[in-house]
């Protein structure tokens, strides 16, 4: 069985010889950014699927690249969601490869084409948080993925290696929705700390960045929109449930 890391590195480098614009999401992008590419021991996990975006006008060539690649389409599914999403499987495996088309949309929409090309490899630090920190139904391995996320990198105003809570703090600014959502995996992570094994050190690293970054979002102006989904709150659901598809 080939090992899922080589395996994704044999994806890329293939997509980057062939032009094919593919940048990876997940528990395995934060692995490639990590220190040695290796989590935290306390935070570590292992990736099952892969998770790759391409921008709208190049989903064709992304999916055709994939079956080249040896990967089998879920023709049915594909077809239900052209524009948004595809499914293929390395069969042989028995796993699972998700490509977004665009943006990545589960509870929440998260725009990531824009600056796809701010990372070789993977979408930038900002958009891999907001894909875990947007989970409703928050899984114990999406919450070690955004510990280590805040413990490997700094909160900032750029993107070289920073989650750039600026552009964090726009979205959520713009999206009541994101923004409630992030306010509560937010919460749940300030409870989470202490249950993972990390150093006391660690542990006021990480906080001192979940504050830093919340901070930044509190403090954006809010939209207009913003503000009369606002008037509303938690009266109304202001989230998609996301199929689960395997």
């Amino acid at each position: 069985m080939r090992d899922i890391v080589e395996e994704t590195f044999r994806l890329v480098g293939a997509a980057a010889e062939q032009h094919v614009r593919l940048r990876l999401l997940g528990g395995l992008a934060i692995r490639l950014h990590s220190a040695e590419r290796s989590v935290h021991p306390a935070l570590d996990r292992d990736p099952k699927d892969i998770d790759f975006v391409t921008p709208r006008a190049e989903e064709r060539r992304a999916s055709s690249f994939l079956e080249s690649m040896g990967y089998e389409p879920n023709r049915t599914f594909n077809t239900m969601n052209v524009g948004r999403r595809a499914l293929f499987y390395d069969t042989g495996n028995e796993r699972q490869l998700d490509l977004f088309i665009g943006s990545f949309e589960m509870c929440h929409m998260i725009p990531i084409a824009d600056r796809l090309d701010l990372e070789p490899v993977t979408v930038p630090l900002a958009e891999l948080l907001l894909t875990k920190l947007q989970i409703v139904e928050l899984t114990e391995k999406d919450q070690r993925d955004i510990l280590a996320l805040l413990l490997e990198h700094n909160v900032g105003d750029g993107d070289d290696e920073t989650i750039n809570s600026d552009h964090t703090a726009r979205l959520c600014a713009g999206d009541w929705g994101l923004w409630r959502t992030c306010k509560l995996n937010v919460e749940r992570t300030r409870d989470a700390i202490d249950a993972y094994g990390l150093a006391p050190a660690e542990r006021k690293l990480v906080s001192s960045r979940l504050e830093a970054l919340w901070a930044r979002v509190e403090e954006e102006p809010k939209t207009r929109r913003w503000k009369l989904r606002d008037r509303i709150g938690d009266r109304a659901r202001w989230y998609e449930e996301p199929d689960e598809v395997g």
